[in-house]
């Protein structure tokens, strides 16, 4: 008699990275009604629960399917990096986590508090292939790119530490301007801000989410194309393309004039306005000529213009700019809103272009986890 040979095993799969009709879907193929869903979602976003299989609240053949399908060994697991180190500023205002990863790699994720909200700073990758010259994360190089459930994983750890240290405040706000380039990670990115702006997930309104980009155009004219709700920010740096190249090496795929016509384009196709970071560096790109040129430059464009003081990095041996204020008096004549972005967390590096998972968080990880990605930015400041 001839056998049939087994169907290989799949490797495990992260039930974070299903979105809500996934879910559906395996509970379906498993033969559990699809309706056992709703209670699953809640208890993974809305509960941030990371004990499902002794839920009390769960029916019997969901209870089932849990027991026999997540956990070690089994088809599903939950994304929940180990704290690797923790680090909290002098003001109380700021915390920074080291989160290992499963494959042994780290991240870093930011909690910020400001008067009345509270903001997570998240990685989108694990490492960065940008090589912004001022930014840490550049430094560093790339590794991979975060699945969803490592991206939402973020969010539920800084939500579970809220809870556990005041309860009574709320993750308003989420800032996609951590390790890595959003927009190179375009699909994962999507897939986790749809769990995490939906009112059945962890309920953070698409108009608080901003993403920020280095400057990858085919990313920022998809964002266009399917409307997504989120905000657009963009680092620029620099008013020409000498100015800009010097800082941004992505300037050499895609140059400046082709950035500023997607811009313009994103705003033609969304009615948006996007808010374009400027890191002010002495010496670099803060005369009253460059701002002069920026304001030209960006003219026609519902633009805000974050001005961001030089963070000190490893990487760039530039000095925060003296001459900012008269930067931003030149282009608040011009007619754009322009702020200083509030700082957090520079006395435990966790500021604009200073995350870097440092080495003692990091343990060597199997040569398979390679994969594709880019860059790191800072903290927008949000209305």
């Amino acid at each position: 008699m001839i056998h049939s040979p087994e169907p290989p095993r799949l490797p495990p799969r992260s039930l974070h990275d299903l979105g809500f009709a996934g879910i559906e879907g395996e509970l379906r193929a498993a033969g559990v009604s699809a309706h056992h869903a709703k209670a699953l979602w809640r208890a993974l976003y809305h509960d941030g629960e990371l004990g499902l299989t002794i839920r009390a609240d769960f029916l019997p053949p969901l209870k089932r399917w849990l027991a026999s399908s997540v956990g070690e060994g089994k088809a599903f697991f939950l994304d929940t990096p180990e704290v690797a180190d923790e680090s909290h500023s002098d003001d109380g205002l700021t915390h920074k986590f080291l989160l290992r990863l499963s494959d042994g790699h780290s991240i870093e994720t930011v909690l910020m508090g400001y008067d009345g909200r509270h903001t997570a700073c998240v990685s989108t990758q694990v490492g960065c292939a940008m090589g912004c010259v001022f930014c840490a994360t550049g430094q560093m190089g790339f590794v991979r790119h975060l699945r969803p459930g490592e991206i939402i994983a973020q969010v539920l750890h800084v939500r579970r530490v809220m809870r556990a240290t005041q309860p009574d405040k709320r993750l308003r706000n989420l800032v996609l301007m951590g390790m890595g380039e959003p927009l190179h990670n375009y699909d994962a990115v999507m897939q986790a801000l749809d769990t995490l702006s939906s009112v059945r997930g962890l309920n953070i309104g698409p108009s608080k989410i901003s993403i920020s980009t280095v400057g990858v155009i085919p990313g920022i004219l998809r964002m266009a194309a399917e409307a997504r709700p989120y905000r657009l920010a963009v680092s620029l740096h620099g008013a020409t393309e000498a100015e800009r190249a010097a800082l941004v090496p992505l300037s050499s795929k895609w140059n400046l004039t082709e950035l500023i016509a997607a811009c313009r384009q994103y705003g033609a196709l969304t009615g948006r306005r996007i808010f374009f970071e400027w890191t002010l560096i002495a010496g670099h790109n803060d005369s009253l000529e460059t701002a002069t040129r920026l304001a030209e430059l960006l003219r026609g464009i519902d633009a805000h213009i974050n001005l961001i003081p030089l963070n000190p990095t490893s990487g760039f041996a530039g000095t925060p700019s003296a001459a900012g204020h008269a930067f931003q008096r030149v282009l608040r004549a011009a007619g754009f809103p322009c702020t200083f972005r509030q700082r957090r967390g520079i006395d435990v590096a966790a500021g604009c272009g200073q995350l870097q998972a440092s080495a003692q968080g990091r343990s060597t990880p199997p040569s398979s986890s390679a994969g594709h990605g880019d860059r790191s930015s800072g903290v927008l400041k949000l209305a």
